[in-house]
């Protein structure tokens, strides 16, 4: 249920609401726009409660959410969300971010070179996994908490905000020490118990659509962290398993623009793994950008023919740099930004 109080409405009178919500045995969701606060009463049989808030005067109107999915739900939040990473970096207003790095944290000299890298091609946050889901048992499962040690000292040196995934509810800890954006992959995006413990914790969450998972799919695992009070959620399309099989994956480009409809949530595209060809990753990023995403993560390496994991779709360097100077018109030509 929303409960949208009136223009103007004071603190106290907010408070009252507030109250009265936590009294019933609800946990209330806030929702400041420009020109109105909306209050989320969410949870079973919270209808059967609309005379009682009908009746308060700072109370304009109640309405039901239609959706499963309430918090993640523009009807919930009409304007876009910008998240705030840092003090100088946000996700989901004007200005597109590209967070790039290698796939997995290798050692501390090949990751400060590719960190270098990533800064100098426009990249504004440094993306490296330290624990890695891997398919089979015997390739490199990612260094654990020394990468993360080596991820934040290259962080603090290139200026980077960093992003790193965490695969289970006790690395949420870790990461939340060391890291600015907790990541949680593909293949987690419906592991309901580490969903929860990242929307415990207060770090921006970067959300991956599940191989083949639905779009109501995704956004109710969103909806699983948004219900625990962290609203700081990006959605990350990397695509979807379908019967073609020159790609790695299907880049589901059909995602921007519904998500941008359903939801107030950043969107950040996957070319990379979407592909997972490093030849098409520049023309599936491009085509990102003009769909409507608010930001790109990227997978660079300097070597990738010899990268632990990933290489087939790791863009050298050089080839980061240019595809970066390509991006900035077409961002430009849908009234966004992308390098300074």
């Amino acid at each position: 249920m929303i409960i949208t109080l009136k223009k103007g409405a004071s603190q106290k009178e907010l408070d009252l609401v507030l109250e009265k919500i936590q009294k019933l045995g609800y946990k209330p969701h806030v929702s400041r726009g420009k020109d109105v606060t909306i209050i989320g009463m969410i949870g079973e049989y919270a209808e059967k409660y609309k005379d009682i808030f009908d009746s308060m005067e700072a109370v304009e109107h109640i309405s039901e959410i239609q959706k499963p999915y309430k918090l993640a739900s523009r009807q919930f939040h009409t304007e876009n969300t910008i998240i705030k990473v840092s003090r100088s970096l946000e996700i989901g207003g004007k200005k597109i971010q590209v967070m790039a790095g290698p796939c997995a944290v290798e050692g501390k000299d090949i990751f400060f070179k590719t960190a270098k890298a990533a800064k100098e091609g426009g990249a504004s946050i440094l993306r490296g996994g330290a624990f890695k889901p891997r398919s089979s048992p015997y390739t490199f499962q990612g260094l654990g908490e020394k990468g993360l040690k080596i991820m934040k000292e290259a962080g603090k040196k290139y200026h980077m905000p960093i992003i790193s995934e965490a695969m289970t509810v006790e690395q949420t800890v870790l990461l939340s020490k060391y890291c600015d954006i907790i990541q949680i992959g593909a293949r987690n995006m419906q592991n309901y118990d580490l969903l929860k413990a990242v929307g415990k914790q207060s770090k921006p969450v970067l959300l991956k659509r599940g191989m083949s998972a639905t779009i109501k799919e995704f956004l109710l695992s969103a909806e699983y962290i948004l219900s625990q009070g962290n609203y700081n959620v990006m959605l990350c399309e990397r695509g979807i398993r379908t019967f073609e099989d020159s790609t790695r994956f299907t880049l589901d480009l059909n995602a921007v623009p519904v998500l941008k409809k359903l939801t107030h949530l950043p969107i950040i595209l996957d070319p990379s793994h979407g592909t997972g060809i490093r030849e098409y990753v520049s023309t599936m990023a491009k085509a990102s950008i003009a769909a409507g995403a608010d930001g790109l993560i990227i997978e660079i390496h300097p070597n990738p023919e010899e990268a632990f994991s990933d290489g087939p779709q790791s863009l050298f360097p050089e080839q980061f740099a240019i595809m970066m100077k390509e991006l900035n018109p077409i961002a430009q030509a849908v009234g966004r930004e992308l390098l300074d």
